[in-house]
C-alpha cells in the first residue's frame, strides 16, 4: 500500500450506480453531504480516484513537486553516470 493511505472497506455500487463511502472515511477526510467530488478513472481497468472538489489545487501542486522531485533525483543520476 502507498505510504500515507489507507483502506476504509468496501462500497456495492447500488442499482441507481450510486456508492456509499464508508463513515470512518467521511469522518477523517471531512466530507460532508452537498461536498462535490470529481471522479477519475485510471488506466488499468475498473480502477477509479476519487478527489474532493476543493483538494484539486493541493493535488495539482503536491503532484507538481513530486514530479519536480523526479526530475532533480533522475537528472543528478544521469549525471552521476
Amino acid at each position: 500500500m502507498i505510504k500515507g493511505s489507507k483502506c476504509y472497506g468496501s462500497t456495492t455500487v447500488g442499482e441507481r450506480g450510486q456508492i456509499v463511502v464508508p463513515a470512518e472515511a467521511r469522518q477523517e477526510l471531512g466530507l460532508d453531504p452537498g461536498d462535490k467530488l470529481l471522479v477519475f478513472g485510471r488506466p488499468a481497468p475498473g480502477m477509479l480516484f476519487i478527489v474532493k472538489a476543493d483538494q484539486v489545487a493541493d493535488l495539482v501542486t503536491k503532484t507538481g513537486e513530486w514530479l519536480s522531485l523526479l526530475k532533480e533525483t533522475i537528472d543528478k543520476e544521469a549525471a552521476d553516470e
